[in-house]
């Protein structure tokens, strides 16, 4: 079959999302040495494409979410041992587990759903990139859904370390939600002395539109700086990045990765999970408004999308003919239309 006739089947659909880079960049041409069969093909063709999406989102989540944790776990875990906690982990790699398994996240099941993984970054999608609004409440669950996953799995792996641990709290009469507590495994608790809930929402405010704006660069087709290959890298250091900075005062950087394993906590270790220090509040919503602030920002003063329609990623509404008059407005009005009225009244 002609390549304008796989074109016309549309079998390499990808929703906007961050392979849209990888779409627009370069084409796949992997010949397996095994025919693919028409049975797989029409196996392949009836599963829903809502389910396969679900899918991806949940399990990709799993996989930026259950390395990060882990690597607290074993951090918080073995802050009695012999060997000291430093031969365990520290903050440094904490970031890199979020960093890694974010880029991992996007390899795996970015092609299948568009890589949002964080429902921020679906909202901004709907609102700016024309991402179907039917489609956010049920990516949004698939994330949240992810991120418990993960939190179940890893109680379940390190559930003999975390009940002696637990064990031992309960001994000493202290509670087990806190800041370096075993509920912290699962989500971020402020320390006991960060009672200031507005310095707490400033700095989360922060670390999320810092993040967004990154994201939002690194998944513009017409940045020079960022190849295809090398944005789930720069994606997942920006994370990192700001976990290095601020996970000793207290962030949550994606609501569905902490409303999920807050979820997980508050089975294990009661509804203080929700309620300490009144402070889940801003480690689940704030995400939503700082992520959409830091895409506003960039979409308004940042982008280009005349060097985007260039680059063949993206064309004008009224085709060719609407190209070509804004083309010919520019060489005219430089300056823009205010100042060309004033020159020539």
């Amino acid at each position: 079959m002609a390549a304008d006739g796989l074109d016309r089947l549309r079998t390499h659909d990808l929703e906007i999302g961050a392979t849209e880079a990888v779409q627009q960049h370069f084409a796949r041409h992997v010949v397996e040495r095994k025919p693919v069969s028409q049975r797989k093909l029409d196996f392949e063709h009836s599963r829903p494409r809502w389910l396969r999406e679900c899918a991806a989102e949940a399990t990709g989540v799993f996989f930026y979410v259950f390395p990060g944790i882990a690597s607290a776990a074993s951090f918080t875990l073995n802050g009695t041992n012999p060997l000291g906690v430093t031969a365990f982990g520290s903050l440094f790699q904490i970031g890199w587990a979020f960093a890694i398994g974010i880029a991992f996240a996007i390899i795996t099941c970015g092609p299948t759903s568009g890589g949002h993984f964080n429902p921020a970054i679906t909202i901004c999608f709907a609102i700016w990139q024309g991402f179907p609004w039917k489609k956010v409440p049920y990516f949004i669950f698939s994330q949240i859904f992810g991120a418990f996953i993960a939190g179940l799995l890893l109680m379940g792996m390190y559930w003999e370390q975390i009940s002696a641990f637990q064990a031992e709290l309960l001994a000493k009469g202290e509670p087990l939600v806190f800041n370096g507590g075993p509920a912290s495994i699962l989500c971020t608790f402020p320390l006991a002395n960060q009672t200031n809930l507005g310095y707490l929402f400033l700095i989360e405010f922060f670390v999320d539109s810092f993040i967004g704006i990154v994201i939002w660069a690194a998944l513009d087709p017409a940045n020079p700086f960022v190849s295809p290959a090398s944005a789930p890298f720069v994606i997942g250091m920006a994370y990192a990045n700001m976990v290095w900075g601020f996970a000793g005062i207290a962030i949550s950087t994606n609501l569905a990765r902490d409303l999920g394993t807050r979820f997980v906590a508050a089975i294990f270790f009661g509804r203080e999970a929700f309620s300490y220090n009144s402070y889940s509040w801003i480690a689940i919503v704030v995400n939503i408004p700082a992520t959409i602030l830091a895409t506003a920002y960039y979409e308004l003063l940042m982008r280009d999308s005349l060097q985007k329609i260039g680059g063949g990623h993206a064309h004008h509404e009224h085709g060719e003919e609407g190209l070509r008059r804004h083309i010919t407005n520019e060489l005219i009005n430089p300056c823009g239309s205010e100042e060309y009225t004033l020159k020539h009244e």
